[in-house]
């Protein structure tokens, strides 16, 4: 038993003309266009970053350990996930120090063994964070528990 309701037409369906159709001119939008509103540096982020300029290279893979301010030092991320590094996102600013174009090259694109690159990155960081500390004023609190 079909119940659809669909059966063979009676009537060939009418046929409707251009000119009965709406144009795009005439058609009147529902509601305005949105754009995208880029979201701000978080000004907590940007202060890490440029805690890295004006300071000398930290990865030291392709130059030479210098205390004098490499001019093409700039702020390198972490590669590493557990820094918040994932897909296109990356690493959180907290997880950078200064490094050279070179050895920032050396980081993100050669072919390097990665827990070469992960060794190098958290040496880095190690002796980064101290420096980072005094040049931006944070003081650690220790938490004691009685």
């Amino acid at each position: 038993m079909k119940r659809s309701g669909f059966g063979p037409r009676k009537s060939p369906m009418s046929r409707g003309s251009w000119k009965s159709s709406p144009s795009a001119a005439t058609l009147k939008r529902r509601s305005t266009m949105k754009s995208r509103v880029k979201k701000p540096t978080v000004a907590e982020g940007a202060k890490y970053l440029t805690a890295c300029r004006g300071e000398p290279c930290f990865l030291n893979v392709k130059c030479p350990w210098t205390d004098w301010a490499d001019p093409s030092v700039v702020d390198c991320h972490s590669n590493q996930s557990v820094h918040g590094k994932g897909g296109a996102l990356k690493a959180k600013h907290w997880f950078t120090v200064p490094g050279c174009a070179a050895c920032h090259e050396w980081l993100d694109r050669s072919g390097a063994p990665w827990e070469q690159k992960c060794a190098v990155f958290n040496d880095a960081l190690a002796r980064w964070e101290p420096v980072r500390a005094r040049k931006m004023g944070i003081t650690e609190e220790v938490e004691c528990s009685l």
